[in-house]
C-alpha cells in the first residue's frame, strides 16, 4: 500500500541557498600541487587522517586528483602521517 504524499514527515529547515565553493588552486592559479608543501596539504586532511572529499573542500576534479597524489607522496616519505596515532604529540 503506497503512502500518500501528505503523510510524509516534513523536513526541518527546508532548502537553503548555498554558494558554490571555488577551487582555491584555480583561483590562485596554482597549476601543480607540490607534495613538499605540507602546510597546504594539511588543510585537505581531516583530523582522522583521511583525505577530505571534493564536496567538502570545493576543489575541482583535476586538482583533487593531484592533491590526493601529493598527499600520498608526502605520506610515503613521512612528511605527513597516515593516521592520527602516527602524528607527533598524540
Amino acid at each position: 500500500m503506497a503512502r500518500d504524499r501528505r503523510e510524509r514527515p516534513k523536513r526541518r529547515g527546508g532548502w537553503r541557498f548555498r554558494r558554490k565553493k571555488k577551487c582555491s588552486f584555480c583561483v590562485n592559479k596554482i597549476d601543480s600541487v607540490d607534495y613538499k608543501d605540507v602546510a597546504i596539504l594539511r588543510q585537505y586532511i581531516s583530523n582522522r587522517g583521511k583525505i577530505k572529499p571534493r564536496r567538502k573542500t570545493g576543489v575541482c576534479a583535476r586538482h583533487q586528483r593531484r592533491l590526493a597524489l601529493g598527499i600520498k607522496r608526502a605520506r610515503h616519505i613521512a612528511l605527513l602521517p597516515y593516521t592520527v596515532e602516527h602524528a607527533p604529540g598524540s
